[in-house]
């Protein structure tokens, strides 16, 4: 289960070598905003090293490519994709004819490396007004795409405006993502919340996105992490509830009732999926699940 999304520099070893124990379940190798321009080349050698190396039991692989725009993003992909890193992060995504072109590139270096195509999947970042715009297109471009990912900091200067701790500025964007994501059929993932020493405001910031639907958050410090896997997770509550759902339905159909209420309230559809979610996100992180339902 993917709650949780670190962003790691490509540039930086100190940090990547310790990727697998700061508690994400997804790091972020990034080549792309983390690294200058005379960087890039060993950067993209020490994630490349890293990846094939490292191992990082226990954590999904991301790496944030360099946009399709740019000299680099073909050196990119053909150093990592090979590798079979989970997921391929390309940054502003504007439309569903970038994400085709690297899917085909991609396929290509899969088919070159000896793996099968669709291997690596694509989670595509929306940091710019007609990427917000064209989410679905892009959310729905081909089968590599996941999920998708907002992009807060690249956002708000493409739409001129002061990036806050409340966020206001980028709600739209936040909601019409979610809605694109879900309508697809995949995942959506937050932006990080910057103020690496707000405590409190990373819990409000994580507590807004999971109330609009996202499946996740990102993150630009370990310190974040855990709070952002905290909110992300089922509570006991939320648990406890959900197999009170299920013990509730069985209950009504060997008492052969159509109609089945818990706590004073009728108990429909949306109901029984929101708690079959619940259950399997549980059971996913070992909190128990649907495995007696």
């Amino acid at each position: 289960m993917r709650r949780s999304m670190l962003f790691l520099p490509g540039n930086t070893p100190n940090m990547i070598i310790n990727g697998d124990s700061l508690g994400a379940d997804s790091i972020i190798l990034d080549l792309e905003d983390a690294v200058s321009p005379d960087e890039k080349d060993s950067a993209r050698l020490l994630v490349r090293s890293a990846i094939r190396e490292m191992g990082f039991k226990g954590v999904e692989i991301t790496v944030r490519i360099n946009a399709i725009d740019t000299a680099y993003w073909q050196d990119d992909l053909e150093a990592i994709v090979p590798l079979k890193p989970d997921l391929i992060m390309p940054p502003k995504a504007s439309s569903a004819a970038d994400m085709q072109k690297l899917d085909a590139y991609i396929a290509k270096v899969e088919e070159k490396a000896g793996i099968p195509v669709g291997t690596v999947r694509l989670i595509p970042l929306i940091e710019t007004a007609l990427g917000v715009e064209r989410a679905f297109e892009i959310a729905s471009a081909c089968p590599r795409v996941t999920a998708l990912f907002l992009g807060g900091e690249d956002l708000t200067a493409d739409l001129r405006c002061k990036r806050t701790k409340a966020g206001n500025e980028i709600d739209y964007a936040r909601k019409r993502l979610v809605c694109a994501a879900r309508a697809a059929g995949i995942d959506v993932y937050d932006t990080p919340f910057t103020d690496v020493n707000d405590d409190e405001g990373i819990v409000i910031d994580a507590e807004y996105a999971k109330s609009l639907g996202f499946t996740g958050k990102s993150a630009i410090a370990p310190r974040h992490v855990r709070t952002i896997n905290e909110v992300f997770s089922p509570s006991p509550a939320d648990i406890e509830y959900a197999k009170l759902v299920f013990e509730a339905i069985r209950i009504g159909k060997l008492q052969g009732k159509g109609a089945v209420s818990l706590r004073g309230k009728m108990i429909d559809k949306p109901i029984v999926e929101r708690a079959r979610q619940t259950l399997e996100a549980a059971k996913q992180l070992g909190l128990g699940g649907l495995e007696d339902e």
